[in-house]
């Protein structure tokens, strides 16, 4: 298989959007690689399944499907059948019968993690502060005013929903970990990572690099893709 005809799925987590992967979006493409970032409603875990999936099901090829934080528990929910690995950054990766809700409380809070409060709708938003402070420390003013300015809130539904058999038990995965986030605990990174027996890709990062270190992340969902492509279409069915 051609290293071309691997395609990425791109899936921002809550407080983002799409525009979040652009720098990841834009280096894919000067390889050649075709990178679609999907939109989650953020209202229900299987909401953000169901997004998912309505864009995975347009894709003819095998794709490497990537989640950023919250999204983790929603990659690894899918069951689409043309998944052919997963790409963790800096992600929360549920198992069987857990909610990300409870990963991502399991290691202790970073000094300046913002405190997080649904409001009347039953919707969590981010502290306009916690960007430039937690969610991308590393970010220049310009980037933190347009990551505060575009921010889409969470449900609590969203982590509050135990998963199945999540998908990185039946396929191949990385786990782009970073080290410097505030939002998520490295340690509980390491942690899941390595229950998934993922390969890690360990980088002094914030908690979105995406912004932050693009080429950190476009080195590690290019790694993916170069496996994919060299396993062919073995690499699309389950274990």
């Amino acid at each position: 298989m051609s290293f071309n005809e691997v395609s990425v799925v791109l899936v921002h987590g809550a407080w983002a959007d799409g525009s979040s992967w652009s720098k990841v979006i834009e280096r894919l493409g000067e390889q050649g690689i075709h990178s679609v970032a999907a939109s989650l409603p953020l209202t229900s875990l299987s909401d953000d399944v169901a997004a998912l999936d309505r864009v995975l099901e347009r894709i003819d090829a095998p794709v490497v499907l990537a989640g950023h934080a919250y999204a983790g528990g929603v990659i690894g929910a899918t069951r689409a059948a043309n998944v052919a690995a997963l790409v963790y950054v800096a992600a929360l990766a549920p198992d069987e019968g857990e909610t990300v809700g409870e990963v991502f409380h399991r290691g202790e809070s970073h000094p300046q993690a913002p405190q997080l409060a649904p409001d009347a709708h039953g919707l969590i938003w981010l502290p306009h502060e916690a960007f430039g402070q937690a969610f991308a420390q590393n970010a220049t003013a310009q980037e933190v005013a347009v990551l505060a300015a575009v921010q889409r809130p969470i449900a609590v539904a969203c982590i509050g929903e135990a998963v199945g058999r999540p998908l990185w038990k039946d396929r191949p995965s990385w786990f782009l970990i970073a080290e410097q986030d505030r939002m998520i605990n490295p340690a509980t990174q390491h942690f899941m990572a390595d229950r998934m027996n993922a390969q890690v890709r360990s980088h002094p990062v914030d908690h979105t690099p995406s912004v932050t270190a693009p080429d950190v992340v476009t080195e590690v969902i290019v790694e993916a893709v170069r496996s994919v492509s060299a396993r062919g279409s073995a690499g699309i069915t389950d274990r």
